[in-house]
């Protein structure tokens, strides 16, 4: 399912008040962060993740691989933090925008 600008753009407003769940160290994108990425993911839906500086990934790189290993949508990278989304199918917690046709 990939996102519209208006649906990114609510779930970007949504992550501004969200804790950072997820730090990346120099370990690295590990079966246990992946682990980790997807219990949150189907717990809250939206999560923020970190890059610490120790870490030889990019924020965009992170997000990038997070993303696909998790099967989630990317909605931004800011910085050292990225944020991803991916709907829960059994409990939807968040509403998203309907997209126009």
């Amino acid at each position: 399912m990939a996102l519209t600008s208006k649906q990114r753009s609510q779930l970007r407003g949504l992550a501004s008040s969200l804790d950072t769940l997820l730090q990346i160290g120099k370990g690295g994108i590990t079966d246990n962060v992946v682990a980790s990425a997807n219990d949150a993911l189907r717990a809250h839906e939206l999560i923020k993740c970190k890059v610490l500086e120790n870490s030889m990934l990019t924020a965009r790189e992170a997000c990038d691989v997070l993303s696909e290993a998790c099967s989630a949508e990317q909605v931004q990278v800011i910085g050292t933090k990225f944020v991803l989304f991916r709907r829960n199918p059994k409990e939807p917690k968040i509403e998203l925008i309907k997209a126009k046709k």
